[in-house]
């Protein structure tokens, strides 16, 4: 038997629909005997509600605040008398007859003057340098002077002629130190003559020479 002539047995019909019309009937039934009324009784019995309370701790007993130790002192010394004392009276002054001599008054202090202390001298003043000539020590300086020519500053200053004496020390090996103007006609010229020194050969005594002087003469042709 297939599906489709399952569906059409009306017999599986009646059976539920009789199920459905038994089931409003025990319903109806349970509404006419007052069933429902006792289930509706069940369900408002009465409900216990209990309240618990929180258990509060008890509070801390009150310190107890113990009073401040009294200060001990120490008591007072005894008080002890002190011993007395006699002190003899001494007899009264008999009366004396004094003479007073009277003092003569200091002679007076002549202060003498001191007598002037003399100056001490002044330290003699140092030798001058023996100037050596310069032909000895320098032998080419004639030369040398020839060369230098006019200075082209003294030219400029509108300077025809001048003249320069210029001093200079000779070392042990023959080289010129510290040349230095002893006068000079104009400034242009000594600083020109100096420079002019510095060139200047010279020959090795084998000890130092203090002072060489060497003169310039300058003129504008």
């Amino acid at each position: 038997m297939n599906f489709g002539q399952r569906q059409r047995d009306p017999t599986k019909h009646f059976v539920g629909i009789a199920a459905v019309i038994l089931f409003h009937g025990f319903v109806i039934y349970a509404l006419m005997t007052g069933l429902a009324k006792k289930v509706i009784e069940v369900v408002r019995a009465p409900i216990e509600t209990k309240v618990i309370e929180e258990v509060k701790k008890p509070p801390p007993p009150p310190e107890v605040v113990l009073p401040p130790p009294p200060k001990l002192e120490a008591p007072p010394p005894p008080f002890i008398p002190p011993p007395e004392v006699q002190i003899a009276t001494p007899p009264p002054p008999q009366p004396t007859i004094t003479a007073v001599t009277p003092t003569p008054p200091p002679a007076p202090v002549v202060i003498a003057p001191a007598p002037p202390v003399a100056a001490a001298p002044a330290p003699p003043a140092p030798p001058a340098p023996a100037v050596v000539s310069a032909g000895v020590v320098c032998p080419g300086y004639q030369d040398k002077v020839k060369e230098a020519g006019y200075p082209r500053d003294a030219n400029r200053a509108g300077l025809t002629r001048g003249e320069a004496l210029i001093e200079f020390s000779v070392g042990a090996g023959g080289e010129v130190k510290n040349p230095r103007v002893i006068s000079a006609s104009h400034p242009i010229f000594g600083r020109y003559a100096a420079r002019q020194v510095e060139e200047i050969k010279c020959v090795g005594q084998g000890h130092e020479i203090a002072a060489v002087r060497i003169p310039f003469t300058f003129k504008l042709d």
